[in-house]
């Protein structure tokens, strides 16, 4: 027998930021499919994974949007942020410059998602942990080292603060949503498709 389909509690929208080759793709391919991609090609536009985890006992489906760093994509790219419960990005140790571009980066963050967003950086290095307050890790996509934690301790955060009450769920712009429900006669409502904004051509 088939399993549900709807076998998790919460919906959590994450995006993954940062400049061109970073390797952002390659982080979220290791985490929805366990497995390292050599030679990612670069992003146009989006890419979009998804993975269900635990956290605190509650089954969370992660919808992840893989943004391009590409300089001519990020006025695309930006509405894409609208809505996200979580944001990590990502830079090169080999590439001081994509570490001094985290400020940009964060300040798109915070001037387009909500103000709970919960925001991880993400490298491989021990390189000064920027002035704001978030998460830091320092994860590997070729080996799958901590790539796990850095979409988990996002996830703890976000579902702490649906907790305490500081994520307002009936928000549009939570970038959290509750399980799909069971209308009458026990069949679940269909799971809403990633809304993509912009021309629908």
């Amino acid at each position: 027998m088939a399993t549900a389909p709807y076998n998790y509690s919460y919906i959590f929208k994450y995006i993954i930021i940062g400049d061109m080759g970073v390797g952002k793709s390659c982080l979220l391919h290791q985490f929805t499919e366990k497995k390292f991609m050599a030679d990612c090609p670069h992003t146009i536009g989006v890419e979009f994974g998804t993975r269900i985890m635990e956290v605190s006992g509650q089954k969370i489906k992660l919808q992840i949007w893989d943004t391009a760093g590409q300089e001519r994509f990020r006025a695309v790219t930006r509405s894409y942020y609208r809505g996200a419960a979580g944001a990590l990005m990502v830079y090169d140790i080999t590439r001081r410059s994509t570490y001094n571009h985290l400020s940009s980066w964060l300040t798109d963050a915070r001037n387009l998602t909500n103000p709970n967003t919960v925001s991880t950086v993400s490298c491989c290095t021990n390189l000064t942990n920027p002035k704001h307050c978030l998460l830091f890790l320092e994860a590997s996509a070729k080996t799958g080292e901590n790539v796990e934690d850095a979409f988990l301790e996002a996830a703890k955060k976000i579902y702490q603060n649906i907790q305490d009450g500081s994520l307002d769920l009936n928000a549009a712009e939570s970038g959290v949503q509750h399980k799909p429900s069971a209308p009458q006669g026990g069949r679940l409502t269909s799971e809403p498709t990633p809304q993509r904004e912009g021309c629908g051509c």
